[in-house]
């Protein structure tokens, strides 16, 4: 069995996943479909509740939790029709390293087993790109979807900040917490992603605001799309030279698709990555604050010691950290102003993490683009751009203005048919 060597999931509901095939059988047969989605399965990270289903975060904290109902994204993906194949590894509550006795094994690259298949929503960016669901659900606070979509080979989309409903997803940084679909083609994605999309009043953090054809782009050329590419900032860091290689090969496709490419100024984005991070470590303290004090033995030391270590900061260092995250949104919103379509980089500057490096709790603190989306909050796409020096996929980034998901999706649909990447699956014999 596959997932015995990738541990993709955590729980498997195979009853449940027979029911709804059977179910989506009867009612495709009596003409009653319901869409694209009708008997497709389907995964969700194991921090989405499922009414009488498990739900673990991955964590001895809920080890056998049950919730009282459905996720909101779970309520429209069964709406849309989803078989539910069952729940993914996850590093604990979406923050945590794993460690070697945790509860559950922790997930692995398909491409290489050796390696990790990123952070946060790794089991369902291991059980995408090695065929073991058409596609799955992931949350991205720093880059957990877009992370393992890139070293998975797979395509992640991070929404704009309260496109999806955040409501029966456990948080982490309610402030930065976005839900997204994680599928291997950019087509695929934008049809999960219009099955989940739209308002949501239980969910504080969700806008009312009309959900568009996310796929209507599709299919149309660069023609008038402007790239900007933050040269300072990517030659200020460091970039493994593979990366490096298959981006500025990126940057020639989509100029040749039609795009005119260009060099954009962005001051401080250090800053504002050590402030994403500071900020993110303080609201999940708020979350755990209470149950770390009374159960510390029940998570896993890389998540308790981390997310402590946001008792250390002042009040002065957060109000600044705000304010860095005030202006570096102010930022991307002038550059779009000025008629700047996408932001292009790496999704990744550096090739995949090994398992024993985070088994290790070598934590990557290196900067990079990833967490300053979830600042901002502006849709952000990752599509594969090729493999590094270890065989291990690496992927381009696209970002956009606020709502405009379907610019995304046709840049990246545009990048996907002028390459072969989406075409190229892990071995999984």
């Amino acid at each position: 069995m596959l997932d015995s060597r990738l541990h993709a999931f955590i729980t498997v509901t195979k009853e449940q996943a027979l029911q709804d095939a059977a179910t989506a059988e009867r009612e495709i047969s009596a003409g009653a479909y319901r869409g694209p989605l009708h008997g497709i399965p389907v995964a969700l990270k194991d921090i989405v509740w499922t009414k009488g289903v498990r739900t673990t975060a991955h964590s001895r904290v809920l080890l056998d939790w049950v919730p009282p109902e459905d996720a909101a994204v779970y309520e429209k993906l069964r709406a849309a029709g989803i078989v539910l194949l069952g729940k993914t590894s996850l590093h604990e509550f979406a923050y945590g390293n794993p460690v070697l006795n945790e509860p559950f094994p922790a997930a692995r690259n398909p491409w290489n087993t050796d390696y990790a298949p990123g952070r946060s929503s790794s089991g369902s960016g291991a059980a995408v790109s090695a065929g073991l669901c058409f596609g799955a659900i992931g949350t991205d606070t720093g880059g957990s979807i877009r992370h393992p979509a890139a070293v998975c080979g797979i395509v992640g989309m991070k929404p704009t900040y309260g496109r999806v409903s955040c409501y029966g997803v456990i948080p982490l940084a309610p402030d930065y917490d976005h839900v997204g679909p994680m599928t291997r083609t950019v087509r695929d994605n934008a049809i999960m992603l219009q099955a989940i999309a739209g308002y949501d009043s239980r969910d504080p953090t969700s806008v009312e605001r009309p959900v568009p054809d996310f796929s209507s782009e599709i299919g149309r050329d660069l023609r008038g799309v402007r790239v900007g590419v933050p040269r300072s900032f990517l030659d200020s860091i460091p970039v493994e030279a593979s990366v490096a290689g298959a981006f500025d090969k990126a940057l020639r496709v989509l100029s040749g698709a039609g795009a005119q490419i260009e060099t954009i100024e962005i001051e401080r984005l250090g800053q504002a990555i050590q402030a994403g991070a500071m900020l993110v470590m303080c609201q999940a303290h708020e979350y755990h604050r209470e149950n770390l004090a009374r159960h510390p033995e029940k998570y896993g030391r890389a998540f308790r010691e981390r997310v402590l270590n946001a008792e250390t900061f002042t009040a002065h260092q957060l109000n600044a950290a705000k304010a860095v995250r005030s202006r570096v949104r102010a930022a991307f919103d002038k550059v779009f102003e000025s008629g700047i379509t996408v932001v292009a980089s790496p999704t990744k500057e550096v090739d995949a993490e090994t398992m024993q490096t985070l088994y290790d709790d070598r934590v990557d603190t290196r900067p990079g683009t990833i967490r300053l989306h979830n600042m901002t909050g502006n849709p952000a796409l990752s599509v594969p751009m090729g493999f590094g020096q270890l065989g291990i996929p690496v992927s381009l980034q696209l970002a956009a203005p606020h709502w405009n998901e379907p610019l995304l999706y046709r840049v990246g649909a545009a990048y996907e048919s002028a390459t072969s990447w989406t075409d190229r699956h892990p071995p999984v014999d």
